[in-house]
């Protein structure tokens, strides 16, 4: 059997490089790593993970709903404050959550569309049930 040690990067499928560069480090505060727009590639780093941005002609299925969607993690102590910069930014607030138990990932959520209707959660996330450290 393969054994994984982790996530190298994951994509994000997006229909406009520049508009969701500046979302992506400008509203959730990524790092830009490198960018190739003509090849329609971003880079970005979100706390030593790898997020990519990949032009796409249409975006893969942005239901803006909870279901599909993309969770960042933010600090507990952080959770309010970046609630009401989304708020303060004009930001739509899809939905605000709190799983407090029988749930994989438990903690304080916000979702959030980017510029081509993908679903991002923020969570203050309390625990992980995968968690073995």
């Amino acid at each position: 059997m393969i054994e994984t040690k982790g996530v190298c990067h994951f994509t994000i499928a997006v229909t406009d490089t520049r508009k969701s560069t500046e979302f992506y480090t400008d509203v959730l505060g990524l790092k830009l790593l490198n960018a190739n727009h003509d090849r329609g590639m971003v880079f970005l780093d979100s706390a030593g993970d790898c997020i990519v941005l990949m032009k796409t002609d249409t975006t893969i299925a942005p239901v803006r709903q909870r279901d599909a969607h993309h969770a960042f993690h933010v600090d507990a102590d952080k959770y309010e404050d970046c609630v009401q910069e989304l708020k303060d930014k004009g930001i739509e607030i899809l939905l605000e959550d709190e799983r407090k138990e029988r749930a994989v990932v438990t903690g304080r959520s916000v979702y959030i569309p980017d510029p081509d209707g993908n679903v991002i959660e923020l969570v203050d996330m309390y625990a992980y049930s995968g968690d073995t450290k």
